[in-house]
């Protein structure tokens, strides 16, 4: 059994880690200050004795119960209209927050993770991305606010290992999607989705051609905790590397919900990445990880969800 203290518990990641570490038994500690968590992530691991919760914004200090045997920073708002709307919350969550959790880290002797992001390579000139590749990334456009923050808490955390402060690993996560998202998120599973339930058209921004590379949150979640239970640094890309255009995701959502697909087109988004996939051969000979859920199968599980304005999905 371990102590885990998971920061950004009430998030649509936060909250699948909680359950996942409960499921094994340990006792979990959840922190969040809900700027973008829903508590209602949390229904089912608010009934287990093994877990607590914690109101608590970690940018604030790191008062938190001692005794962790391992730390996951995941707090922080992670879609476009959320981190441009939070964008000091989002810089202080991956900076000052870092710095604290790092501490907290160092002072319990625990194993530190660090929730990355493929955003930290921008709009790709090496395709599929690899670890080594160091991005391409406008440090002051409008999406900068994420894509640096994670970057300088990249720095942050290399810095601490470099010192011996802290043992830690870094993972680079990419398009993520599965059930607790919020429906009204920006981001595009979740909102295609949201707009084919209520027969309304999908939104697509640019001309359809942009690629991602979904990924089952199940799928992530296990790599995120092969690569905290792991001695590796990193950092570690954990994606899907089945590239799909806007337009073909539009189609598979459309024929797994047997909707009529109607379509807006509108202008893209500043400094958008047309292109994302990850290169995961480190996931896979580090951690023995690869994805299993394919994007039909995990639209599916998704669709199955009833959504509800203002609940997750």
């Amino acid at each position: 059994m371990t102590k885990v203290l998971i920061a950004g518990a009430a998030g649509f990641l936060g909250s699948h880690l909680v359950d996942y570490h409960l499921e094994l038994g340990d006792t979990v500690i959840g922190i969040d200050n809900l700027c973008t968590g829903n508590l209602t992530n949390l229904s089912s691991a608010q009934q287990s004795q093994s877990f607590t919760f914690i109101n608590a914004d970690i940018s604030k200090g790191n008062n938190f119960p001692a005794g962790c045997e391992v730390v996951y920073h995941l707090a922080s708002p992670a879609s476009p209209p959320k981190y441009m709307s939070l964008a000091m919350e989002t810089m202080m969550a991956n900076s000052t927050g870092t710095i604290n959790l790092l501490e907290y880290a160092q002072s319990n002797q625990a194993r530190f993770l660090y929730a990355s992001t493929s955003e930290i390579y921008g709009d790709p000139e090496v395709h599929p991305q690899i670890e080594n590749y160091w991005g391409n990334v406008n440090p002051i456009g409008p999406r900068s606010v994420y894509d640096e923050a994670k970057r300088f808490g990249e720095t942050l955390v290399a810095h601490h290992v470099r010192e011996g402060l802290v043992d830690a690993v870094i993972v680079r996560i990419f398009n993520t999607y599965g059930p607790r998202m919020d429906p009204f998120d920006g981001r595009v599973v979740s909102t295609f989705l949201r707009q084919m339930m209520v027969g309304d058209s999908i939104t697509i921004h640019g001309d359809g051609s942009t690629t991602r590379s979904y990924c089952f949150v199940s799928d992530i979640i296990l790599g995120l905790y092969l690569a905290a239970m792991s001695h590796n640094f990193g950092p570690i890309n954990l994606g899907s590397t089945n590239e799909v255009t806007l337009l073909e995701l539009a189609n598979v959502m459309s024929a797994v919900m047997d909707a009529k697909l109607k379509i807006t087109y509108v202008a893209d988004l500043e400094d958008n990445p047309t292109r994302r996939k990850p290169d995961i051969s480190r996931a896979h000979t580090l951690l023995g990880w690869s994805p299993t859920v394919e994007l039909r199968d995990g639209i599916t599980k998704m669709a199955q969800q009833v959504i509800e304005p203002s609940k997750s999905i």
